[in-house]
C-alpha cells in the first residue's frame, strides 16, 4: 500500500470516528501505521483512507443519526486534497562505540606523526639510471628527459601516419579503377563487367604494391650509401695573421676536401691583413 500524509480533512474524519467509537477494523492492521494519536503529516495508507471514507458514508446515510458533523466530508477527493506521498525521515546515526573512537584517534595520531616525519626528513629525490650511473655504457638505453622519450614516439606516429595515408590512397585507386571500368563497360553483360572491374582493380592494387616496394628499396639503398660516405676533413695548412709574416699580404686558399666524394664544393677562405 502507498503511504500518504494525513491532511486536516482526514484528521477531522478520524476524530469524528473516534468520538463515535466506530473505528473500522482496517485501521488497526498489524502492517498498517498506528492511528491511535493521529496528527497532520503522519503516515496513513490508501486502504485506511478508503475504510474511513466508507465508514463515514455509512454513518451519514443512516437516517437515525442526527448528530453528524456536516463539516466532515467522506468523499475521497476531499480527504486526499493536499496529501502527499509520505517520506520516512532518516534514522538518527548510531553513536560510534568507544573502541571505534579510540581506533580513529590512534590512526589520526599516527598519520600526524608520519606527516611531521616527512616534513622534517623529506625523501630522497628519485634518480634515473643515467643520473645514478652516468659512466655506464648502457646509460643511453634509459632516457633522462621527456624530450628523449617523445622523440621515438614522434617517429612512430609519423610512420603510422604515412602507412595509413598509403593504404587509403591504394584503396581509393582500386575503387576508382573498378568504378571507371564498370561504367566504361556498361553496354556489356553484368558478369563481364564484374570480371573486368575486379580484374582491373586487382591489377591496380598489384601495381601500387610493386611501386611502393621499389620506393622503399630505393630509400633503403640511399640510406646504406649515405652511411658508407663518411666525410673526413683535413687541415691542409695553418697560418698566423699578424706581424712578421711576409706571406700575410698574399691571398691564400685552403681546401677542405672530402675523401669520400669528388663532387664536393671547394671552400675557400681568404686571409686579409689587419
Amino acid at each position: 500500500m502507498v503511504r500518504l500524509t494525513i491532511t486536516p480533512a482526514i484528521l477531522r474524519a478520524l476524530e469524528e470516528l473516534q468520538e463515535r467509537g466506530q473505528i473500522p477494523e482496517a485501521l488497526g492492521g498489524a502492517s498498517e501505521p498506528s492511528l491511535d494519536q493521529p496528527a497532520t503529516g503522519n503516515p496513513i495508507t490508501h486502504g485506511q483512507i478508503i475504510a474511513v471514507s466508507k465508514t463515514l458514508k455509512e454513518i451519514k446515510t443512516d437516517v437515525t443519526n442526527e448528530k453528524f458533523d456536516t463539516q466532515v466530508s467522506y468523499h475521497l477527493d476531499d480527504l486526499l486534497r493536499g496529501s502527499k506521498v509520505y517520506v520516512e525521515p532518516p534514522k538518527p546515526k548510531a553513536e560510534p562505540s568507544s573502541e571505534y573512537k579510540a581506533l580513529m584517534a590512534r590512526l589520526r595520531r599516527e598519520e600526524e606523526d608520519r606527516a611531521y616525519e616527512r616534513m622534517v626528513n623529506p625523501p630522497l629525490r628519485t634518480e634515473t639510471f643515467s643520473q645514478r650511473f652516468p659512466n655506464s655504457s648502457h646509460a643511453a638505453l634509459f632516457p633522462t628527459s621527456q624530450a628523449d622519450i617523445g622523440e621515438d614516439d614522434e617517429v612512430s606516429y609519423a610512420d603510422i601516419n604515412r602507412q595509413m595515408t598509403l593504404i587509403i590512397n591504394i584503396l581509393i585507386s582500386i575503387v576508382a579503377c573498378s568504378v571507371a571500368i564498370w561504367l566504361a563497360a556498361r553496354h556489356w553483360s553484368t558478369p563481364t563487367r564484374l570480371g573486368l572491374s575486379m580484374g582491373g582493380s586487382g591489377m591496380i592494387g598489384i601495381a601500387e604494391v610493386v611501386v611502393y616496394a621499389g620506393y622503399l628499396r630505393r630509400i633503403k639503398e640511399a640510406r646504406e650509401n649515405g652511411k658508407k660516405d663518411v666525410e673526413v676533413k683535413e687541415i691542409i695548412k695553418t697560418w698566423i695573421i699578424g706581424g712578421g709574416d711576409e706571406k700575410a699580404d698574399r691571398d691564400e686558399a685552403i681546401l677542405l676536401g672530402s675523401k669520400a666524394s669528388k663532387d664536393d664544393e671547394l671552400r675557400r677562405r681568404k686571409a686579409t691583413p689587419k
